[in-house]
């Protein structure tokens, strides 16, 4: 009885940090893996460039455009993660396609290289938001906003790998790790705010708490 309880365990383990083939192509498979600090390469050197460019056109004022960057990249943590990354696929396409999206974390969550955005897909999208923010905001403040939107961006992939390999030791880090934990093992349409789960108390999708 010990002994197939230890082999379930040892396959369900197995199954969860599986990482499982998702293209045909070679070069396209390896891609869709990435070690987390390859995000931290691309995106530090960004950040610090855009921050002290823009900085020296908003003086002060940079702090208060920083901030705000970062706290739109938790509200757009929120509605990626729920509208993008949860939609309702309908057809094999779409299964498909969500499956390449979130689907395959949600099926291997402890998958060690697909737990952060891969760069062919996290450099476009950064390129966009920063067109975006160059678009409508002013000169120098663009670049402030941008810095500490990717800020955000950064703190939330570093500490989504960090909920799924490692034991967080501070009340906010169990905290945290709980709730996603919750996202994943009891109801994927809540929870889905990783770094900045308020939005989950403030649009209604807070998790349950704990089932006796």
């Amino acid at each position: 009885m010990a002994e197939n309880l230890t082999q379930t365990a040892e396959s369900r383990s197995g199954l969860l940090k599986a990482s499982p083939r998702m293209f045909k192509a070679d070069w396209m498979d390896r891609l869709s893996r990435v070690h987390p600090s390859v995000v931290l390469i691309i995106f530090i050197p960004t950040v610090a460039v855009l921050g002290v460019a823009g900085a020296t056109d908003t003086g002060l004022s940079a702090i208060v455009w920083f901030a705000g960057g970062w706290f739109f990249w938790t509200l757009t943590e929120y509605w990626l993660h729920r509208i993008v990354f949860h939609f309702d696929a309908d057809s094999e396409w779409a299964h498909r396609f969500h499956f390449m999206i979130h689907g395959v974390h949600h099926d291997h969550p402890n998958d060690p290289l697909r737990l952060v955005m891969p760069p062919g897909a996290s450099i476009p999208l950064a390129s966009i938001f920063l067109l975006l923010f160059w678009s409508v905001l002013p000169s120098g403040a663009w670049m402030v906003f941008g810095s500490g939107f990717l800020t955000g961006y950064l703190a939330y992939d570093m500490l989504h790998f960090h909920m799924h390999h490692h034991r967080p030791r501070t009340r906010l880090g169990r905290l945290l790790r709980e709730l996603h934990m919750r996202h994943h093992f009891q109801d994927h349409a809540t929870g889905f705010g990783v770094s900045a789960p308020f939005w989950d108390v403030v649009f209604g999708t807070k998790p349950a708490g704990r089932r006796n």
